[in-house]
């Protein structure tokens, strides 16, 4: 990961309020060189408005956003891939159509764009008759065709199969290892693990920002052993009582709640369980944060 130089992108106390909603509140963040950067939440989180006022599509109530030190402008993008979760093909045009109207307006050589095999061989058939697979291939390709030193990547794998999955990120990790930063949204868990730093927001706000390991922290989670099929009725009576009960396969686990809670609350419902304190994941580390944000 690069050090601490100009950034790529970043933005100072950003805000964008649509009325009197506001969707993104008072987000600092940055993107340097040869990094990959992950931005977690959930649905309505503010991370797709973010993105889009780092990229100029959406100007900014409060705060700064710059690229490459500037601000968004036509100049800029023409240094940046993006690659938005409705792909932003033409689905009436076929695959060489939609590269040479990219190419044409990156001002570069359609000829030169290198397509995979399978692209290759669906270069003549519109985009709407080709699977979602080599839809994000297509998208990939135009957003790198021109050599960008900025990608960002809205859900760039929402869909896709593991093993599709992984070979976007192979591409991912090649741009990174080229000196290009990336800045990429995903729900993903495992996704977020191949970050190098995770930004996570919660209603439009950034609520905590390191590594995986450093977000977690001392964050504990309980998983609680029951004989036979009590795993289903258990996780009724946790989830009744408004714990924050998450189900792993058939293993119940809760994050950050105390052992004597999760004892009396199964207790009371008749179920013997055995409960023991075991590290907390990324996801439930995120569903406290969300808890104590949405308290507050």
């Amino acid at each position: 990961m690069a050090g601490r130089g100009r950034a790529l992108a970043e933005a100072d106390q950003a805000t964008k309020r649509y009325g009197s909603f506001t969707a993104v509140e008072a987000v600092s963040m940055r993107v340097d060189p040869g990094e990959i950067v992950g931005l977690l939440g959930s649905n309505g989180a503010g991370k797709t408005t973010l993105i889009r006022m780092l990229l100029g599509l959406t100007r900014v109530s409060d705060g700064t956003v710059a690229v490459f030190g500037q601000a968004p402008d036509r100049t800029t993008r023409q240094r940046l891939g993006y690659v938005p979760q409705g792909l932003g093909l033409w689905e009436t045009l076929t695959v060489q159509e939609n590269i040479a109207f990219a190419a044409a307006a990156f001002g570069t050589d359609a000829t030169a764009t290198t397509l995979t095999p399978g692209l290759l061989k669906a270069r003549d058939q519109q985009v709407s008759a080709i699977g979602l697979g080599l839809q994000r291939q297509l998208a990939f390709t135009i957003a790198l065709a021109h050599r960008p030193k900025l990608l960002v990547l809205d859900e760039p794998t929402s869909g896709l199969d593991p093993l599709s999955r992984a070979r976007l990120w192979d591409t991912i990790h090649d741009q990174a290892d080229d000196g290009a930063g990336i800045l990429v949204t995903t729900h993903y868990m495992q996704e977020a693990q191949q970050c190098d730093r995770l930004i996570l927001m919660s209603h439009g706000q950034s609520v905590a920002e390191g590594t995986e390991a450093a977000i977690i922290g001392d964050t504990t989670a309980c998983e609680v052993d029951t004989s036979g099929d009590q795993w289903a009725a258990a996780f009724a009576a946790l989830d009744a009582a408004a714990l924050p009960v998450t189900l792993a396969g058939r293993t119940v686990r809760l994050a950050d709640t105390p052992q004597d809670t999760i004892h009396d609350t199964l207790a009371q419902a008749g179920i013997d369980a055995r409960i023991r304190e075991v590290p907390a994941t990324l996801e439930e580390k995120m569903t406290v944060i969300e808890r104590v944000v949405t308290a507050g």
